[in-house]
């Protein structure tokens, strides 16, 4: 009888996963070496091969392709059972792996994090920050707990929970400053700089904007919301931005900022986790922090606003 262990297991799916024996033991927090012996002694208890090596990189063999989903499913169930053993506990503790989309990250965790500290004092949180349809893969996969992103998602195996719905404003050169606020038709005749393919909030703009096939002169492609404003500081353009990320990225450069007409461009913001999961319950009472957080920076940037 094959003498498996999870931690072989567990190395085996980093490796598959990172293509690269110093990525796949930095993930693993272990030596490059000590990653080696034990996917070398997994491939001896099964008696084949489960990666082509070469000097800068390693590739699962057609075995291996096939091995790494049932061992992803065995490392999911074993998640699972670690979960239910959490969920039978008053208070949600140990690590809680959190991604979120990055046109929330950088506004929204600071005080996130720390209320989740305060409040749940036995969390060991970890974030990932990156795009919608990454973040959807790595929860299915069982590698993230929940991720705060943009809604709808419409993955039948995730529960996605409304928390708050956000406005985009349009940030324009500060010369442009009391001007009129251009109107969708009017946007069209700009250059609109948006976030590069990839990013639910292009999308969400391109939709308001109805430029779904803009010209190339038309629009131009930034990595992030602060190249945008900087950009349109420089007097390239114009941008939209979600008002959760104004104060933070409007405070050095030389832009004005203004509210749409409405109906107003919005977004809605949720949590999303896995259906099967067994901390559900728990996942739900993360997700009326995320909503008091976003609640309270909204009050401070604008003290007379509501929770929505």
């Amino acid at each position: 009888m094959m003498n498996l262990t999870l931690k072989q297991l567990r190395y085996f799916e980093a490796l598959a996963r990172h293509s690269h024996f110093g990525r796949a033991a930095d993930a693993c927090a272990i030596s490059q070496p000590a990653m080696s012996v034990q996917i070398k002694e997994l491939e001896e208890a099964l008696g084949t091969e489960l990666f082509e090596r070469s000097a800068r990189q390693v590739r699962l063999t057609s075995f291996g392709e096939e091995f790494v989903e049932r061992v992803r499913d065995i490392l999911r169930s074993v998640d699972e059972l670690e979960d239910l053993a959490r969920a039978s506990k008053e208070r949600l503790v140990g690590r809680l792996r959190i991604g979120v989309i990055p046109t929330v990250a950088p506004y929204l965790l600071p005080t996130l994090i720390g209320n989740l500290t305060r409040l749940y004092g036995g969390l060991d949180i970890h974030i990932r920050e990156t795009q919608t349809q990454k973040l959807i893969h790595e929860l299915s996969e069982g590698r993230l707990d929940t991720a705060i992103v943009a809604l709808p998602v419409s993955e039948p195996s995730l529960t996605e929970v409304a928390l708050f719905e956000e406005k985009f404003v349009l940030v324009r050169p500060g010369k442009d400053e009391g001007k009129p606020v251009p109107n969708r038709e009017t946007l069209l005749e700009m250059r609109v700089l948006l976030l590069e393919e990839g990013h639910c909030f292009r999308e969400q703009a391109l939709s308001f904007c109805s430029m779904h096939s803009a010209h190339p002169r038309e629009l131009l492609d930034g990595s992030s919301l602060s190249t945008l404003v900087q950009m349109v500081g420089a007097g390239i353009g114009v941008t939209l931005i979600p008002e959760m990320a104004v104060a933070v990225e409007t405070r050095s450069a030389p832009v004005s900022v203004a509210r749409f007409k409405s109906p107003q461009p919005s977004r809605t913001i949720g949590m999303i986790w896995r259906k099967a999961s067994p901390l559900s319950e728990q996942y739900l009472q993360i997700s009326e922090v995320v909503r008091q957080s976003a609640a309270a920076l909204r009050e401070l940037a604008d003290p007379t606003a509501h929770n929505s």
